[in-house]
């Protein structure tokens, strides 16, 4: 299997939608900010694929690209436990 397109049978649909919902709001974020996947890719230190990849809701991308593309274009990221009050 090619690598990248490694994904674990257990992940729960609600954590692959998530995945997904980050890669629209980094794309998103580096379409506001005018720019293209190539100067991303070169703020961010990755190839340009991992770009592509992370944009397009590939839930094989390594979790710290994927944050790290989020803070590079100030996208908040906030998680919340189901059954947890979020306050405590």
């Amino acid at each position: 299997m090619a690598q990248g397109k490694r994904i674990s049978v257990d992940i729960h649909e609600d954590a692959l939608r998530a995945i997904k919902d980050m890669g629209a709001a980094a794309r998103q974020g580096r379409i506001a900010a005018g720019e293209g996947q190539a100067a991303a890719a070169a703020r961010l230190g990755v190839h340009v694929q991992t770009i592509a990849r992370i944009e397009s809701g590939e839930p094989g991308v390594a979790i710290g690209h994927v944050l790290g593309m989020l803070a590079l274009y100030e996208i908040p990221v906030s998680l919340h436990r189901p059954g947890i009050d979020p306050l405590r």
